[in-house]
């Protein structure tokens, strides 16, 4: 047995219930799912620290990402789109809550108090009362569950234990006693194997409930220590160890979303579920070092910030590969609650990706970046963002970045934001200004 499936914390019916479906066929089970799943399952694919363009179907002429370019090719693919802060914890719970970080309240990765930056387990406990207060949020899970769902978490998950975040089971048990940061046992999904995801699917079509997945595998984020036979084909195509290392965990987690793929093919679950695909912040892998380009993570550039979304749904979404519109991660919650009919909470402020008219009247989308180690709002705020295209804004907080200058780019004509037009465009750059204060306002 898998050591995923031995390990105490995932709950003992989980490891129980796949024996049932053993010697059904493909047809047969798909033909129980249909019955039995009037509403679609949910799949949340989850990237972790890799740049927009590290993907073959994105034009990366070394790494190969087969499995997540056919997905693309079978999904409504917006390639211009955006997570709202460039550091994983705020990210993530901005996907599974739909709300920008002023307003979710997870700014950074951990809590600073008075005495100052601390680390290990009194910097897990230190953290424990924004976790108290991120509880209060509503999720993407809790509303979920008006329908009858089932909701399992595995891999990243910052948030304490996974029922923080309102998920029936999970992998994540954010106890700072036993090394509770970053999602603890949650990690090893995907570098170990998917058997405990493979029981969660069971146990749902056991049950005979929809569920919702959270699949957010620590890939291909450090340690880069991919199959040494993926680590030789890198090591062929560039003198750079760290390059061929990061390159390999690129194609390392193609080759696992593969087999999620293929595990829902062969339960015949394809066509009755939602996948979502996002990376959580980008990166860009420094070729000296293991570590990344300081225009990448934490940074408020689109190495940082940028990622493709993409929705399959086979048979009810059309694919489209579209490079124009400007989406983001807070649109994830509404496009779920779009298909399944749930009137979406006043208080969210992303749009169903499906509604064209919502999508054609929203003008831009707003990013922040804070502090890794964050305090309150006011003493953490290092860069606002506004992406109004064609333009996107970056203003420095005048406190802790008051050396720096407001940025300007033509991301249209200047994706990789090497011109600066700022001084040249005072007029726009006072209008993205003022954008920013009213989302800052609300």
């Amino acid at each position: 047995m898998n050591k995923l499936n031995k390990l105490g914390y995932i709950v003992l019916v989980l490891i129980c219930c796949s024996c049932g479906n053993k010697t059904k066929t493909s047809e047969a089970k798909k033909q129980e799912s249909d019955k039995t799943n009037q509403t679609p399952n949910i799949v949340f694919i989850l990237s972790d620290d890799q740049s927009w363009t590290d993907y073959s179907f994105m034009g990366d002429e070394n790494i190969e990402t087969p499995r997540i370019d056919q997905f693309a090719s079978e999904s409504l693919a917006f390639t211009q789109s955006y997570v709202p802060t460039p550091l994983c914890s705020p990210s993530l719970a901005t996907i599974i809550t739909g709300l920008y970080p002023k307003d979710h309240g997870i700014l950074g990765n951990d809590k600073v108090y008075d005495r100052g930056n601390i680390r290990g387990k009194e910097r897990a406990e230190a953290y424990k009362p924004v976790i108290s207060a991120f509880e209060k949020q509503t999720t993407l899970p809790d509303m979920l569950k008006e329908k009858g769902y089932l909701s399992f978490q595995t891999g990243k998950w910052w948030h304490g234990n996974h029922k923080i975040g309102g998920f029936d089971y999970g992998m994540t048990h954010g106890d700072p006693e036993r090394g509770g940061r970053h999602g603890d046992y949650g990690l090893e999904i995907g570098r170990k194997g998917l058997d405990t995801i493979n029981s969660f699917v069971d146990l749902s079509l056991k049950e005979k409930k929809p569920f919702f997945l959270w699949y957010a595998p620590f890939l291909p984020h450090r340690p880069h220590n991919p199959p040494k036979r993926l680590f030789e084909k890198y090591k062929k195509k560039t003198d750079s160890e760290h390059l061929a290392k990061y390159w390999a965990m690129c194609e390392w987690f193609d080759e696992t979303c593969g087999q999620l793929f293929d595990m829902f093919e062969e339960k015949g679950l394809t066509e009755n579920t939602l996948f979502v695909y996002v990376c959580d912040n980008g990166w860009a892998q420094n070729p000296e070092k293991s570590g990344y380009l300081k225009h990448s993570k934490r940074a408020p550039y689109d190495m940082g910030i940028r990622t493709p979304i993409m929705y399959k749904w086979k048979g009810k979404i059309t694919p489209k590969m579209d490079d124009k519109t400007i989406t983001s991660s807070i649109d994830m919650v509404p496009t779920v609650l779009d298909v399944l009919g749930i009137e979406k909470p006043a208080n969210l402020p992303g749009v169903s990706v499906l509604d064209e008219k919502s999508l054609t009247e929203r003008k831009g989308i707003f990013g922040e970046v804070y502090a890794h180690d964050f305090d309150t709002i006011e003493n953490s705020m290092y860069y606002n963002m506004a992406i109004f295209p064609p333009y996107k804004i970056i203003v420095p907080d005048p406190v802790r970045k008051k050396d720096e200058v407001v940025q300007l780019f033509n991301i249209e004509k200047d994706p990789f934001e090497k011109n600066n037009i700022a001084k040249n465009n005072p007029q726009i750059v006072e209008e993205l200004k003022e954008k920013i204060k009213g989302f800052r306002a609300k």
